[in-house]
This record gives C-alpha cells, structure tokens and sequence, in this order.
C-alpha cells in the first residue's frame, strides 16, 4: 500500500510498517508514483490546496487529514474516497491555548505587554477559581478544557447539541437551553465545529446576553462568532480569539484595534504535542487498512 505524506519528519514519526510505502508530497506537482497511491495524508497548513489536487492519485481510497474540522473538504473528496479527520490529536493542545487566553485576559497579562516600562495597577482581577465558565461545544476537546478547569476550582456548564451525563460536570445542557444559561456566565469558551448550522452562531442575541466584562474565547472557528457583533460588544465584552473571519486577518483590520480584543494568528493547535499524536492516528490507521479493519474518525 502507498502512502503520500507531507512531511519526512511526519514518514519518520509514523514509522515503517509491514505492507506499507511512503512517499513524500506536499500537494504541488504530482507524487512520485501517484497511480499508486491510496491513502494521502495531506498537510496541516495546506490541506485545501492538497485536496484540489487529489485528482492526481487514481487509486486513492483514504484521505487523513491532520484538522479535527473538516469544514470546505466535502466538496472536494473525489468519490469513493473515505475522508477522516484528527479527532483527538490536538485536544490537548487546544485546550491548553484556550484555558491560557481565558486566564491571560482574566488577569489582565494584554494590558501589562502595553504598559510594558510602567508599573501598572492590575489588583482585583477576576480569577479562574469561583468564576463560572461556559464551554459551548462539549465534545472531545470541550472535555479536555473541563479536566484542565476541574483543578483550577471553575464552576464548568458543558453545552452540546442535545443534552446528557457526563461524568466529569454532571449534566451536560442541550443548545436549547442556551438563552437561559448566558446571563451569569463569567467565561465562554467556543468549540463549536463550523457548519451552516453554527456558522455566525455567536451573534448579538448570544453576546448581548452576556454580562458586562464576560470573557469569549474563541479556539473553535473564525466563522462561528459573528465578526461584527464582536466588533459591536468589544469594550462590554472582552475577547481572546485564536481564529477569526476573515482569517488570516488582514492588517489593519477593525478587530486588530477593538478595545479589550487579544488575537492569536490560529496557532492554537500547533504545539510538539502535536507530531506525537498524529503519528500515532496514523499508524493506527494504516494498521487498521493492512488488517482490513473499520477505521477510526470517518467522515464520509
């Protein structure tokens, strides 16, 4: 079985397998032996331009992509290709970028870079402990948000699209009930997946609910908080956003110049943590395709 990699780093990491050949591409030109090719693996950074050029590989079966979303891919799976995502793989990292943001912007760590040579007065900072924190999202990586807010003695509200038990914050509430659950929330986290249905979710009726100097967190999406309802309820609300829309966001954007908006350039994800973990998905799954066993995280 061939398999196209972006990276030697990545072939490296996976590993050799029995039944099982690399080869190197990072989606430009055609692979070497792309007849041949049955399973790609495109890159992290460039994974729509790789897709676009997938009708190079006529024996393709398996697409695995590095991104736990998988927004603008569908279109582009040639048929009979079996997409999969990284579900899992960048959880902790993710996480991590968005506990950090949530406490950075707590504690007031924008105002002290700017006022960077000055003693600033930043007492009676709003902590993470006692503060009620929304994670709107709860899936695999909202989960991994919560264990990191367990210890930090945050009083944790999951939302998903239906409500269940969790093990870890008890009920989770089902979206329906979001309206209700707004209103005293210190902290929203958003993890939602960007779809038609959650695309421009976080509007003004979602932001205007929240009270003053409540703190969104946005590791999920550019596209899943409305850019000009931020725009409006930035000053009210503060912001820490590690995607946007437009994303990349052009210089001199609005969004740039917000009062009390902190904006990481979507490196939320991008840590060491993560080669380990994909490789491990990798392998897996290519394990999985040498036994003939079902594989794990099939989108389509």
């Amino acid at each position: 079985m061939i398999v196209a990699v972006p990276t030697e780093e990545l072939r490296d990491a996976v590993g050799p397998l029995p039944g099982v050949e690399y080869v190197v591409w990072d989606g430009q030109d055609a692979p070497s032996r792309a007849d041949e090719v049955e399973v790609c693996v495109p890159d992290y950074r460039t994974t729509i331009r790789t897709m676009r050029a997938l009708d190079r590989l006529p024996a393709l079966r398996v697409v695995q992509t590095q991104l736990a979303g998988y927004d603008g891919q569908l279109e582009l799976l040639p048929d009979g290709v079996v997409l999969a995502n990284a579900s899992g793989v960048h959880d902790d990292a993710t996480a991590e970028h968005a506990v950090g943001l949530a406490v950075a912007v707590l504690r007031g760590i924008p105002e002290a870079v700017r006022s960077h040579g000055h003693w600033t007065n930043l007492w009676d900072r709003r902590s993470l402990a006692d503060s009620r924190v929304l994670i709107l999202g709860y899936g695999s990586i909202g989960r991994s948000v919560a264990e990191r807010l367990v210890p930090m003695r945050a009083e944790i509200t999951g939302v998903a699209s239906k409500a269940r038990d969790d093990a870890l914050v008890g009920r989770v509430r089902g979206v329906d009930e979001l309206p209700a659950l707004l209103g005293d929330q210190h902290v929203v986290i958003v993890l939602l997946p960007l779809g038609e249905a959650t695309r421009g979710f976080v509007d003004d009726a979602v932001l205007g609910a929240l009270p003053d100097g409540a703190v969104v967190v946005n590791v999920a999406r550019g596209g899943v908080l409305d850019t000009d309802a931020v725009l409006r309820h930035a000053g009210r609300l503060r912001f820490a956003l590690d995607v946007t829309d437009p994303e990349p966001l052009p210089d001199g954007h609005p969004l740039w110049s917000a009062p009390d908006v902190l904006i990481t350039p979507h490196v939320a994800g991008g840590t060491t943590a993560m080669l380990p973990r994909i490789a491990a998905l990798v392998r897996d799954q290519l394990e999985r395709l040498v036994d003939g066993r079902p594989l794990r995280n099939v989108v389509s």
